[in-house]
Parts: structure tokens; sequence; C-alpha cells
């Protein structure tokens, strides 16, 4: 297990690259699996969940060529035979259970673990078999595992209100209607940047999708869909991240360059009060920070509000406000494991119910803490970034899930983190 070592404070100057990201890809990737060819994916990021998801497809018979140097995935389901998606990989990422839409769309059935293999009952993935159910599609459970089948070739689709509104439910409504639902309408659909881009993928393949980017999407059969060559969005949480570091940063002059600026939604409004300079051009976004930062409180909101992926980053910048910030979580309410762990490095941040209030400025010390899941993580190594000394931040695995060679791009910026095994 390694772990990061940051001297700090250090200020970012020069340019970094966006990769390409994580949360978009992996749908694309399922989405390959419905295709009667090869499907070729550009800017596909080195990544631990890219890794993880390879694997449960090729779990199916399907083929996958991972082209690391070129950010180059190449799918091809011809060989497809074995619909079942196992525990022991299911359970590494919840975006594994894309497998159950993606096989239905293939295969008309499939046996899909159970994230972590939870019980029935209240749960993130209740949506999605309600929505199965309501499409049509017959679903069991058993020992741990979703059984998912339909009698002939098709279903008769109907309507579906997602509530709350999903990305990941409606991802998977989407993989699963294209080639077997006669028409499915998903009311309250997610309009994030993802979804977007998963049904433009499905429409360039051959299906029928009226309503993209609304909240309202209608799927109508198709009996095949063809492999294309398609490319991934850069990574738009990934680019806030660095934006947040440089604005953290006094004396920082960052440029980040392949970016997707208007995948930001609302962030670049809330990131402009910080009293910085923030200059859009195109695909590149340069941030020259300021001696002093205005706090600037913040709620997440479904896109294209304020991402929930940002929070914890977010909140790490307001040690470093002038004054008092609220951070309001209205997505995921447990999201708030960091601040015992900033608060060790000298932070003021204080929990109630759904909401961390945030002291600021605060002089922060380096000192050791532990990651506990992919933003927490990176928050850490932003404080680390700023605080005096030395800081170690513990179990770096979460990140390497969700940030492309991370410890690289910030050291040929100004950074100083080692990354050393655990002792």
């Amino acid at each position: 297990m390694d772990k990061f070592i940051i001297e700090g404070p250090t200020p970012l100057k020069g340019t970094i690259s966006i990769s390409g990201s994580k949360n978009a890809a992996l749908p694309l990737m399922a989405a390959a699996l419905l295709g009667d060819s090869p499907t070729t994916l550009q800017l596909v990021p080195k990544l631990q969940d890219i890794y993880t998801f390879n694997n449960v497809i090729r779990v199916t018979g399907t083929r996958v060529d991972f082209h690391e140097t070129e950010n180059k995935l190449v799918i091809d389901p011809a060989n497809l035979g074995f619909t079942e998606a196992p525990y022991d990989l299911v359970r590494k990422m919840r975006a594994s259970f894309y497998m159950l839409g993606a096989l239905v769309g293939r295969a008309g059935e499939a046996r899909i673990s159970l994230p972590g293999g939870c019980a029935w009952g209240p749960r993130p993935v209740d949506l999605h078999l309600k929505g199965f159910e309501e499409m049509g599609i017959s679903i069991e459970l058993d020992k741990g595992y979703v059984m998912a089948s339909i009698q002939g070739d098709e279903v008769e689709g109907g309507e579906f209100t997602l509530n709350p509104s999903s990305v990941g439910a409606t991802v998977n409504l989407v993989l699963g209607a294209v080639k077997r639902a006669k028409k499915f309408v998903i009311k309250n659909a997610a309009k994030e940047p993802d979804v977007v881009l998963l049904c433009n993928m499905l429409t360039k393949m051959g299906a029928n999708i009226e309503g993209i980017g609304t909240s309202e999407l209608t799927i109508r059969k198709v009996d095949s869909l063809k492999g294309v060559e398609f490319s991934n969005d850069p990574d738009r949480i990934e680019t806030g991240t660095f934006m947040i570091a440089a604005a953290m940063q006094p004396g920082s002059d960052l440029t980040l360059t392949g970016c997707k600026p208007s995948d930001l939604g609302e962030f670049p409004k809330s990131f402009k009060k910080l009293g910085v300079i923030l200059d859009i051009n195109d695909t590149e976004i340069r941030i020259q920070s300021s001696s002093a930062i205005k706090p600037v409180s913040i709620s997440t909101e479904v896109y294209p509000g304020f991402p929930t992926d940002l929070q914890a980053q977010w909140a790490t910048l307001m040690t470093q406000a002038d004054g008092e910030s609220r951070i309001t979580e209205k997505i995921y309410f447990d999201r708030f494991s960091y601040v015992p762990e900033l608060n060790r490095l000298g932070a003021d941040l204080r929990v109630e119910k759904n909401r961390v209030i945030v002291k600021g400025k605060t002089e922060l010390e380096g000192a050791a803490v532990m990651s506990t899941d992919l933003r927490a993580s990176v928050s850490l190594v932003l404080a680390g970034m700023v605080a005096k000394g030395t800081t170690e931040v513990l179990r770096v695995y979460h990140l390497d899930r969700g940030y492309e060679n991370l410890e690289h791009k910030l050291n040929a910026v100004g950074a100083s983190i080692k990354r050393v095994a655990e002792n």
C-alpha cells in the first residue's frame, strides 16, 4: 500500500493536460457491448477503475485491448457468451452494475452481483431495478445476485420517473432499453455530461433516443447497433480539482489544456467569486491566484449545479479563505469523512447534519492523514500542498481510481509529492 509524502507550501506554475473522464468512460465501455462490431474509444484514462471494468467485461468473453500509451480502448463483443458479472469484481466498483443494462440489452438476460453484496432494501440500486421492472424486464434476487430476463426479443417499455434523478440509473436504463424496449420514457432523467455523451455515442451506433440533454428521454427499440470510433470527454472533476489547487496557492499561475469548459456547469460562477483571475479560452483555462481568497458558500446540486465530486476540494480551499463559509451537501449526506483529517492539519471545520462550516483563514501544518475515499483523498493532497512542513497522505490507492498520474502532473508544475510504500 502506497502513501504520499508532500512538502509545502508550493505555488503551481506551468501547464497541466487534462485526462479523459473516468465517470464518462465507464458507461461508454458498457455501451460498446451492444454493438455488432468492435468499438474504439479514445481519451480513456489509465486508472484502476478502468482496469477493473476491463476485467468485468472480459469475463463475458468480450475481447478488450487497452492501448495505454495512446489512451485507446478497443472492445470487441463478437464472442460475448457469458452474461454474468461476479461479486469478486463488482464489489470493487459500483459502476460495474452498468453490466445489468448492457447485458440485458445485448443478450436479453443478465446475472449481476449486487454491489457490495447488499440485501434487498433501501439502497441506490433500487431505482435501477424498479426502472427495469417498469420497462417490462423480469427482475429476481438470488443470493446477492440480480437475475434479469425478458421473454422473447423485446418488451413493451412504458414510462418511469426517477426520484431522485440518478446518473447511474439513467445510464443503466438507457443501456437496457435501446435494443429491447418498443418505447420507454425516462422522466427526471439525469442531464450530466456523462449521460449526454453516452446517448450521443449510442445514437452514432444507431440508437433512437429523443430528448438528449433534457430531463426526459424517449427511447425506441432498434434491431441492431454497430461498433463505432468515439472519443471520451475530458474529466470535468479533474479540471475543477486543479483549478482549486491553483487558487489555494498564493503565487500560482496555472494553465489547464484539453478542457471542456461547457461541462463545468455553474462551477465557474462560484470560482469567479473567490477573487482569483480566471481566463477561459476555448479548451484552455488559466488560473492566477490571489493573495486573499474570499469566502464563498456553496450547495451541491444535480448538474449543472455545483458538483458533489468537488465538495471536499472546495471545503479544503475555504480553509484558506478570509472568513467563514458553509458547504451544504444535497446529493450524498455522508460525504464528510475528510473533515477530521483536515482538522488534524489545523483546519477549523464543523459538521452540522449535511453541512460543513469552515472558519478561515487557518494556517495548516503538516501531519499524517488517512484517505477514506476518492474525492476526500485528493482534498488531503491539496491541503498538504498548502500546509507548512511535511504531510503524509496514507492509502492513496483511492486516488489511483480517479486521477491519472496525479503526483506526476502536480510535480511538473511545482508541487513536491513523493509516492512511497507504507511501512
